[in-house]
């Protein structure tokens, strides 16, 4: 029941589909009812761990490494409030599959027109693949660090993670989550051995989660990033668009009685607190990062802020910080594991990655395909452009070439700041409202204004943050022409997105009132049928 690799009468490649989400595993996990708080946690446990994946993913390193090396640990609230949105949009997430029955893609194809669909299933599919760039960036150099295969090759290998999936799709949903949660404490405990040996100042850890005039700064330059641009890569690389579909999905495997209240109030609350244990190890794998960039090396000590860089300042005594990682340092133990955690990570972010393009893709325009060919599809296409920039950069000095990768990286983001706001809006739209809720599951009002300045501080931040993330891709020595045109081409994608969330906005206006009317009509049906009867 829970073979995830199991359709019924599937006779095609790519078929029709407008069924319940990730219908082979929709309600297939059992969840035992008048149990303790314990037990039903434990059932309920483990959707929350396949979205922590995508707050802890490659893409996410660097930003809070470097966040730390050049502004020791200011940017520590940043991440502390970053977490705190996420939880609440996941809970939100979470509530709209239990509620509705519906995932996120599908309660907005439900609500909106079809040529809005096919617009923002668009978007959101780039959102997914410039996530992918950094995981196959992620997971071919740590392939290249652990066992020395060429970038190039370990590139190509990172597409036959098809054949792990495939595994993974035999063995059961229920399995699956818990490797999902084996390889986060995998990446937890390296990293909190690495900076337990590196002894770092607890006081100013602390300190550091109470945000200050200084946190979202433009005018301190350090490296040439100012404080605003590091808090501006932290919140693009830790909101990601793709976990609210995911998660609205996956939280309807747990086999409930929809008919029953209580059982659906139930599943909501336990599946808050599944999502929240898991993001708040997500903010510790963070906050441990970037307390890396601060206690491990020493102050400005990392000129290479990409993978390699870090790797090999791992094992180079005279960028550490104190006694006993020098001690260590030479046996190559930190460099090892770094790489373990980062490829860890990366198979995490296979699994996920691939469940929400099938999310998005049935949602947004009723097209299904296997698992398997989703996920070679969405691969190879996040590939071309690794091995563009590998190849590109193959004559180069090593540095050029590391730089070239993190660049790419980064610059892969921008996609994030566009497709954000187009699933944040919705799912609080509907979450806010009655018709889809209920009268007792609809955001309360102190939920509703934590929403929408969640979700207009964090529009607002991504679109700012734009024109420098557009400058990127100029390279680090952008003229001032250049710089004129990346700004230009900014504010003309601002006003596409604002143009764009004024149509999405519009159309689920609609939607809500035509589905008020129709539950009104309803109502006064059964009213006739009961006075009839």
């Amino acid at each position: 029941m829970e073979d995830i690799g199991k359709t019924n009468k599937r006779h095609h490649l790519i078929e029709y589909a407008n069924g319940p989400s990730l219908e082979e595993i929709n309600g297939t996990v059992k969840v035992p009812k008048g149990k303790g708080f314990a037990r039903t946690l434990l059932a309920y446990s483990g959707p929350g761990a396949l979205v922590a994946v995508g707050y802890m993913d490659p893409g996410n390193w660097s930003t809070s490494i470097t966040g730390g090396q050049n502004f020791e640990y200011l940017l520590m609230s940043v991440i502390l409030m970053s977490s705190l949105i996420a939880m609440l949009l996941q809970y939100m997430a979470a509530k709209l599959g239990i509620v509705g029955q519906m995932d996120l893609a599908q309660a907005i194809r439900a609500r909106t027109s079809k040529s809005l669909g096919y617009v923002l299933w668009i978007l959101t599919e780039l959102a997914i693949m410039a996530t992918d760039i950094a995981e196959v960036i992620g997971a071919a150099i740590a392939l290249y660090l652990l066992f020395n295969i060429p970038l190039v090759v370990a590139v190509f290998i990172t597409v036959f993670d098809v054949l792990l999936l495939l595994l993974l799709t035999k063995i059961g949903f229920r399995k699956i989550e818990a490797i999902v949660v084996c390889l986060i404490l995998v990446i937890l405990i390296v990293f909190a051995y690495e900076v337990a040996l590196s002894k770092p100042e607890w006081g100013a850890v602390f300190g550091g989660l109470i945000p200050t005039g200084k946190t979202f700064s433009s005018s301190v330059h350090v490296g040439g990033d100012t404080p605003l641009s590091g808090a501006l890569g932290i919140i693009g690389a830790t909101v990601m668009p793709h976990n609210l579909y995911l998660h609205s999905a996956i939280s309807q495997t747990r086999a409930i009685d929809h008919n029953n209240e209580d059982e659906v109030a139930q599943a909501v609350r336990f599946s808050g607190w599944d999502s929240n244990i898991q993001l708040s190890l997500a903010f510790v794998v963070n906050s441990l990062l970037l307390i890396m960039g601060v206690a491990v090396f020493k102050s400005g000590a990392v000129k290479d802020p990409s993978f390699f860089g870090l790797y090999q300042a791992l094992s180079n005594s005279s960028m550490l910080s104190n006694g006993t990682l020098v001690g260590i340092a030479h046996t190559g133990i930190l460099s090892i594991l770094f790489a373990v955690a980062l490829l860890a990570s990366g198979q995490n972010s296979t699994i996920t990655g691939t469940l929400t393009g099938q999310v998005i893709m049935e949602g947004f325009i009723h097209m299904r395909m296997p698992l398997w060919l989703r996920r070679l599809v969405t691969r190879l296409i996040s590939v071309i452009p690794v091995l563009i920039c590998v190849t590109a950069n193959a004559g180069k000095s090593d540095i050029q070439e590391h730089i070239a990768l993190n660049n790419l990286m980064n610059n892969s983001q921008v996609f994030l700041a566009f497709a954000l706001p187009f699933s944040m809006l919705p799912l609080l739209m509907m979450t806010d409202s009655k018709a889809e809720m209920g009268a007792h599951l609809k955001n309360s009002l102190w939920l509703k204004a934590l929403g929408w300045v969640s979700v207009i501080g964090l529009t607002y931040l991504n679109m700012i943050g734009l024109p420098g993330s557009i400058q990127g891709f100029f390279g680090s020595n952008i003229t001032t022409a250049q710089t004129h045109l990346a700004n230009g081409i900014a504010y003309v994608l601002i006003a596409g997105v604002l143009a764009l969330l004024v149509w999405t906005t519009f159309d689920l206006y609609r939607g809500n009132k035509r589905l008020e009317q129709m539950n009104a009509e309803n109502s006064v049906m059964s009213t006739n049928r009961e006075g009839e009867a």
